[in-house]
């Protein structure tokens, strides 16, 4: 792999701040190798190598640009991809020793950027990374997320913090609320604590919190005295939650 003759490439506009890359690699010694080459151009890295702490970096922090492998242990890149494009538009590029046309047709489908099959040379993956920065930093993101979710009899409508089962008004508080909406977003997956804590509590998990739990307990008693059914909403030993 290549990593030669990087000088000729642009520098960031010293007009912007510099760019943030999240580099989500499970080689330890290409993600050191990216993230050098990244800081000698001036950006600010942050590097992650395995998938749950990668997603978790990508949901609780800013990032301009997210390098993303896709064969990754825990969490692979595909299923990072699908989770965070349900709540984040960070720019994704994805990097893969799999060069299969059908693995770039779903890296794509997913919402991926771009796609870097390995071996790549570093001076064009930096290239594409700065042309990449370049079209997402000079455009605003004109997707409107979803205001109003419907499964079954229940409603949810985050512009009010409303939710309905039936013809049954459930009151929520708003953490309550943003934990069932993602719940439901991401129906049928179980959603880790770690992940949950980031994305509705906005803090890191810890085993000795009990927050999260209680805020579940109550928002299923809640969605049951409404005539829901009370598996819909599962705790999963060992994973975290999930509703069905």
């Amino acid at each position: 792999m290549g990593g030669t003759a990087v000088q000729d490439v642009e520098m960031p506009s010293a007009n912007l701040p510099q760019p943030s890359i999240l580099v989500i690699e499970d080689d330890h010694a290409l993600n050191g190798q990216i993230a050098q080459l990244l800081g000698s151009r001036g950006y600010h890295t942050h590097q992650c190598f395995e998938g749950e702490s990668g997603l978790l970096s990508a949901v609780s922090h800013r990032f301009d640009l997210i390098l993303l492998d896709v064969l990754l242990p825990k969490l692979n890149g595909f299923e990072i991809l699908n989770r965070l494009r349900k709540t984040h538009q960070t720019p994704v590029m994805m990097l893969t020793a799999c060069g299969a046309e059908e693995e770039r047709i779903t890296g794509y489908s997913r919402g991926a950027d771009d796609y870097v099959p390995k071996p790549f040379n570093f001076t064009e993956l930096v290239l594409r990374i700065e042309a990449l920065l370049r079209r997402s930093r000079g455009s605003h993101d004109t997707r409107s997320d979803l205001d109003t979710m419907e499964v079954g009899k229940l409603r949810l409508d985050r512009t009010s913090l409303s939710v309905v089962y039936g013809d049954v008004d459930v009151s929520l508080t708003q953490i309550q609320f943003r934990l069932l909406w993602v719940l439901v977003l991401h129906q049928g997956e179980a959603l880790s604590k770690p992940y949950l804590y980031q994305v509705v509590l906005e803090k890191e998990f810890s085993r000795y919190d009990r927050s999260l739990d209680m805020h579940l307990s109550r928002v299923r008693r809640k969605l049951v005295n409404a005539g829901m059914a009370a598996d819909r909403l599962q705790t999963v030993h060992g994973k975290g939650y999930c509703f069905l």
